[in-house]
Order: C-alpha cells, then sequence, then structure tokens
C-alpha cells in the first residue's frame, strides 16, 4: 500500500513540475524521479559498511520530502496567480518549476551539512523556586535522540562525547532513543558512551526505539558502560551539602512492549528527599502531565527531534504538548532537546541539532 502511495505522489510531482518543459527533459526528470522511488523503501533495509548502500537511500528520502513539498507550495503560489492575474500565472509556470529544481538539490545539502556536523551546545538557564544556594549553577549536560544505527556510527558518537566532556558538567542526562538496532550490531559504535565524564555521572531513560531494538539487552550494556539507567527510579545526589533528585521514567509507549516497565513518574519519585529539587528525566514531552503530578520541578525530554527539518516541525504538535526548547506546565518547567543526532534521512534542514547545557538557577 505504502508503495502505491508513494508512487502516486511521485506521479504527482512529475506531472506538476515536468509538463512545462520540451520532451527530453521530461524524459530526464521522469528517470530521476523513478530512481529516487527505487530507493526510498531501501533505508531501511540496507545494512553493512558501503556508504552508497546506506546514505544514498535516506538522501533520497530527503529529496523527496524537500520535492513534495516545495511542488506543493508552488501549487498553491500558482492558484494564488491564476486568481489575481492569469497571465501572470502563464508567465510563471515554467520558471517556478525551474526554482522547486533549483532549490531542491541545495536544500538537500545544506540539510545534509547541518545533520552530519557534530552538535553545538545550547546554553539555557532553568530558575527553580527554593533551590539551596550550593546548587546555583548546577549543571546538566543533555543529549538526546543521537539514533545510532546504519549511518551514524562511532566517529560521530565519539565527537559529541568529545563535545559533552568538554563542558565538564555536574551530570550527563541522556534521554532515550540512543540507538537503531541491536546490541550485537552496535556496541562497538556505542562504546565511546563509556567515556562519558562528569562530577556526578551519567543517568540515561529508555525511548521507544530502545524498545524497537531490544530495550533489556540494551538497558544491560548501557549500565556496562558505567550509565545508571533509571527505570520508574530516582537517585538523590549530594552537591555540596545539598541534594538533588534525579529521576527517571521509562519511555511513554513502553507498556506496548513489556507490560512491567509502564512508565509512571509517580513511582519514579516516591520516597524523594522534600526541599530537594526534583530534575526527572522523560523521553517524550507528553510524560509531562504525570511528572506535573508527581511533583517534578523539571523535566528533561526529547523524542520530537524539534521536527528535524521543516516544514515537519509544523506538526509536531498533532502529538506532542511542545515541540523543542523550554515550557511551563503548572509549576514545573519541561525541556525538549531538539536531538544530538537524526533518524532516517540525515537531513536538519532549518533544525540544528544541540547538545544542552542546563543550569539550575535560583528564581
Amino acid at each position: 500500500m505504502m508503495t502505491v502511495v508513494l508512487a502516486f505522489l511521485h506521479v504527482y510531482i512529475g506531472l506538476r513540475l515536468l509538463a512545462p518543459f520540451p520532451l527530453p527533459v521530461q524524459i530526464a526528470g521522469w528517470a530521476v524521479l523513478a530512481a529516487v522511488l527505487w530507493f526510498l523503501p531501501r533505508g531501511f533495509r540496507f545494512r553493512g559498511d558501503s556508504p552508497w548502500r546506506i546514505f544514498l537511500p535516506w538522501v533520497m528520502t530527503g529529496v523527496f520530502s524537500s520535492l513534495l513539498v516545495l511542488t506543493f507550495v508552488r501549487d498553491f503560489a500558482l492558484i494564488g496567480l491564476a486568481i489575481a492575474n492569469a497571465r501572470l500565472h502563464d508567465a510563471w509556470v515554467q520558471p517556478s518549476a525551474i526554482l522547486v529544481a533549483a532549490l531542491v538539490p541545495v536544500v538537500t545539502l545544506i540539510g545534509y551539512a547541518m545533520a552530519r556536523r557534530t552538535a553545538r551546545v545550547t546554553d539555557v538557564k532553568v530558575p527553580i523556586a527554593n533551590l539551596p544556594a550550593a546548587l546555583e549553577g548546577f549543571t546538566i549536560a543533555q543529549i538526546s535522540d543521537i539514533h545510532v544505527g546504519p549511518t551514524i556510527k562511532k566517529p560521530y558518537v565519539d565527537a559529541i562525547v568529545d563535545r559533552v566532556n568538554g563542558l565538564k558538567a555536574d551530570m550527563v542526562a541522556i534521554t532515550g532513543d540512543l540507538v537503531d538496532g541491536s546490541v550485537g550490531e552496535l556496541a562497538k559504535d556505542t562504546a565511546p558512551l563509556g567515556r562519558l565524564a562528569s562530577r556526578h555521572g551519567t543517568y540515561v531513560v529508555t525511548g521507544n526505539h530502545e524498545y524497537y531494538s531490544g530495550a533489556r539487552a540494551w538497558v544491560a550494556e548501557l549500565r556496562r558502560l558505567g550509565a545508571q539507567v533509571l527505570m520508574n527510579e530516582h537517585v538523590v545526589l549530594e552537591h555540596d551539602g545539598a541534594q538533588v533528585t534525579v529521576a527517571g521514567v521509562t519511555d511513554y509507549s513502553a507498556h506496548h512492549f513489556d507490560a512491567t516497565q509502564k512508565s509512571d513518574a509517580v513511582a519514579a519519585l516516591d520516597g524523594a528527599p522534600e526541599g530537594a529539587p526534583k530534575v526527572l528525566l522523560a523521553h517524550q514531552p507528553r510524560s509531562a502531565a504525570n511528572a506535573a503530578q508527581a511533583g517534578a520541578d523539571l523535566q528533561l525530554s526529547g523524542h520530537t527531534h524539534g521536527g528535524q527539518f521543516w516544514p515537519w516541525n509544523l506538526f509536531v504538535r498533532l502529538q506532542q504538548p511542545f515541540t523543542a526548547g523550554l515550557h511551563k506546565l503548572g509549576k514545573m518547567w519541561v525541556y525538549i532537546n531538539r536531538g544530538t543526532g537524526y533518524w532516517g534521512p540525515p537531513n536538519r534542514f532549518g533544525i540544528p541539532s544541540e547538545i544542552t547545557r542546563i543550569r539550575l538557577v535560583r528564581a
């Protein structure tokens, strides 16, 4: 069924963009569209170390997305011109098709470069009511949604770890979707995570992709690498005479894969010391209502990728309460990391990846 839908959309693109051109150009254009269609489903199936076998299908997915969106935009613009001025519409039919064809490779290359570079650091200050003086400036380095897998390998992860370690944070938080594949396939590529260094250590929660990839095995592997995986539980950190509670919940959808791992912020914070700030790690922003009910002061999440590339960021709110950045829900703050890697197409056009350095400050 999906193949039929994709084929229909490629035909739509071809009919709309190629009609204004002479036959040789149309033939070449249809050949390019046929190649894009052929590559699309193969990104999910190709494995191995050959770059063209891995990257090309995923790059073509980004090409298709840009073609489809820009063709829609062109059609709406032409409809507006046809209503306003028929002669102007006719004059712009071919130039607008050329413009779309020219923009697609530019958007693809920019998106590729933004996706493949090492994520930059985003600094965020979060004001916490009644924060103990000893915790003023307490720093959390958050990384999320790296998606180690077919196109993200050890060198990419090494660069992220080096940048995080350079922050000299008080703790490191990893808010899920580290991997797209089994421990057997990816252990050598995730090994650099064992080098993460901070004063109080590394804390991890599961994302939905861990459950697609064998969550129990990945929890064991991350613990072997020295991280503390929080599964509806918390730890209390002693910091210069003050305490901060760090809690973590399993992914919002975890119960669909393992009924014993249903996400539960109330259980995660049960028994946490009164008066100590409560930071809760939860992969999906939609865990926030439960976290606020449980009394968390700050929830750190990922999952959305900030939409990953335009214009899909406009649709995230159909599923999640927040897309990216810092938000307030009742008395609780929620911060959503845009993702430190990417999923699927190596494309982050307009929506850069990030490593977040969060500082707790007194409100």
